[in-house]
């Protein structure tokens, strides 16, 4: 079924979008301090389809954090052990103590959207899951962390062109599992199951947030600037530190042979010398066809 709802926007200016990023970043460097000032614990949850634009969005967040109280979170399959375990616990582990803050790209609504579709929990957990889901999140809450969930969401026709982009790229070919080209053929058992999940875990204390995604750049920077304006942060002015002289040598100091290290080889040049030869071959090729248009005009 076709999402004939979805009114793809124009491009966003890269340049405004540069500019606006930057800015946003600044802000979220402010906003980890205050986290890590008051021992505040935030909880951002990314969900969506396949190529929808998660990933990016959680790089530009993270790009200029502290990964020290700055972590996302990728959970893999469950192992055996972890198949035994309350569906929460390995989530719960996962979950942020005073001053810092987590990423979950993906979470435990897994179990709402691929584990639903793909037959990979019963009928009973799946039920389960989807009345524990909510009183979970409003534990999170009340025990203070600041809960902020996000679905990121696209268009077939987008999401087809994102998969067929990152088959012709081989430096993205890794990011196209044969789960992901099950979300084509699965479209609307996909669709079922989100507005299923919304409508059990869309709650007061924990809403859901969607990103229209259909622009990558727009996505980023409403993303962003959303997380700013719904977490109550306050800018926390720090001293910037005086960078010491450097004291003067005693002369006592003498520094080893360079050939008794171990370098790795300057390939670097290489290309400084390939870019010099080409500058100049640039140049033998116009002074040449200058000179040739000259003789002719004399002629």
């Amino acid at each position: 079924m076709k999402n004939d709802d979805v009114q793809r926007p124009p491009k966003l200016n890269k340049k405004a979008y540069e500019k606006e990023l930057k800015k946003l970043q600044a802000e979220l460097v402010e906003m980890q301090q205050w986290v890590v000032e008051t021992g505040a614990r935030v909880v951002i949850i990314m969900e969506g389809r396949d190529a929808a634009g998660k990933g990016s969005a959680i790089k530009r967040i993270t790009q200029y954090l502290n990964p020290r109280t700055c972590r996302v979170e990728a959970l893999p399959a469950p192992t055996s052990r972890e198949k035994g375990q309350w569906y929460f616990q390995r989530y719960v582990e996962k979950l942020p103590t005073a001053g810092e803050i987590v990423i979950f790209d993906r979470s435990w609504y897994n179990r709402a959207g691929v584990e639903r579709v793909m037959g990979f929990c019963t009928s009973q957990e799946y039920r389960r899951f989807l009345h524990q889901a909510p009183i979970f999140e409003r534990l999170l809450v009340e025990d203070g962390i600041i809960l902020r969930k996000y679905w990121f969401s696209v268009s077939d026709e987008e999401q087809v062109a994102r998969f067929t982009s990152r088959r012709e790229d081989p430096l993205r070919r890794w990011k196209l599992s044969p789960m992901d080209l099950e979300s084509i053929t699965r479209w609307e058992d996909y669709s079922r199951a989100k507005d299923e999940m919304f409508i059990h875990t869309d709650i007061p204390s924990a809403p859901w947030f969607t990103v229209e995604s259909e622009d990558k750049k727009r996505s980023r920077i409403n993303v962003i600037n959303h997380l700013l304006t719904t977490i109550p942060y306050e800018r926390i002015e720090r001293e910037v530190p005086e960078i010491p002289a450097r004291p003067e040598s005693e002369g006592t100091y003498e520094r080893p042979p360079r050939t008794e290290f171990r370098y790795v080889p300057d390939v670097a040049a290489k290309l400084e010398e390939k870019k010099s030869k080409a500058t100049k071959s640039s140049k033998s090729s116009k002074s040449s066809k200058s000179a040739k248009g000259t003789k002719k005009s004399k002629k």
